[in-house]
């Protein structure tokens, strides 16, 4: 809604000017928010007993960095792990086997339904339920065997932790991009001759992306700041590695604001990336509505179909060769 501010002319030829109206409230309210803000930020960065020259020290020191590679390679490895697992549950759940479809169901309930941290503590603490991990021929003792405890370190842990738990959620969401794709499509394509894996493959799931990649943004953001949960295995994350400096020269809060500050900067790069991410799946849905978008194009290779405009230059050509 525009705001006038011109004068309003009256019958006589006068103008009677416009005073914006004074909220004193919102001023009363925003100083004091101001104040509150500031200070909070005095008592941190003021703050006699905060050693900011340590800060600084221990921000880019070797420990730090190796803990930031490892906490961003956790988080991109299981967020792939948990977007394929998540894609194949999602097309169980949806799958007319009703015995896929509960067992979908029951993967996704049981990881919905249990913390995280105690997720990541069980596969830590596997070896206690299978000593060793066997591969062997059935009724045979061809196979292979490894010892537990070296399989699965706090890395590997972590890892199976946070992408299975990842791809319960996953799952739901993948489901609903799939259910949001056009079902005529899918009876367009079987109709043409395609299998339902393919029709799924083809047709289906390139649509279904453009839906589902940009809240993978939000998760990768989500599983950065998740990852803090390795500590418990230890992982060689950034949040292991410095809690096992301050453990040693109990600069708990100078390591502490030296992790969250990683933390922060991460989450920001990540979500710049995610916004470029939309806006970049934003112009695809654009190109879809008019045609020429690669989900288009993959509909018409799998199915065959002609343009419209190739289908009305080639009636052209057909008409002037008939004259």
């Amino acid at each position: 809604m525009s705001v006038r501010h011109a004068p309003i002319p009256l019958a006589d030829g006068t103008a009677v000017p416009i005073v914006p109206r004074w909220h004193a409230g919102r001023w009363v309210v925003g100083a004091l928010a101001i104040a509150l803000v500031g200070w909070a930020i005095s008592i941190v960065i003021l703050n006699p007993h905060i050693r900011w020259n340590y800060v600084w020290q221990y921000l880019f020191s070797p420990n730090i960095l190796s803990g930031v590679v490892v906490t961003l390679w956790v988080s991109a490895a299981a967020t792939l792990l948990g977007l394929v697992l998540g894609v194949v549950f999602a097309i169980m759940k949806l799958s007319k086997n009703p015995v896929l479809r509960w067992i979908a169901e029951g993967y996704i309930w049981f990881f919905r339904g249990t913390p995280v941290l105690v997720q990541l503590i069980f596969w830590f603490n596997l070896a206690f339920l299978l000593p060793y991990l066997t591969l062997q021929i059935p009724f045979t003792q061809i196979g292979l065997r490894w010892d537990t405890n070296q399989v699965i370190s706090g890395s590997v842990a972590a890892l199976l932790g946070l992408g299975l738990n990842l791809a319960a959620y996953f799952a739901e969401t993948v489901r609903a991009g799939i259910q949001a794709v056009d079902r005529g499509q899918t009876e367009a394509a079987l109709a043409g001759g395609m299998t339902q894996a393919t029709a799924m493959r083809l047709i289906v799931l390139p649509q279904a992306l453009r839906i589902i990649i940009p809240p993978t943004g939000n998760e990768f953001i989500s599983m950065l700041k998740t990852t803090s949960l390795i500590v418990v295995v230890a992982g060689n994350d950034l949040m292991t590695n410095a809690s096992s400096i301050y453990k040693q020269n109990n600069l708990i809060i100078e390591l502490l604001i030296v992790v969250s500050i990683w933390y922060m900067f991460m989450t920001a790069v990540a979500t710049y990336l995610q916004s470029l991410l939309e806006k970049r799946f934003g112009r695809d849905r654009v190109r879809l509505v008019r045609g020429s978008g690669f989900s288009q194009q993959l509909i018409r290779m799998a199915t065959g179909a002609v343009p419209a405009q190739r289908r009305r230059a080639a009636q052209r050509t057909d008409e002037e060769a008939a004259s």
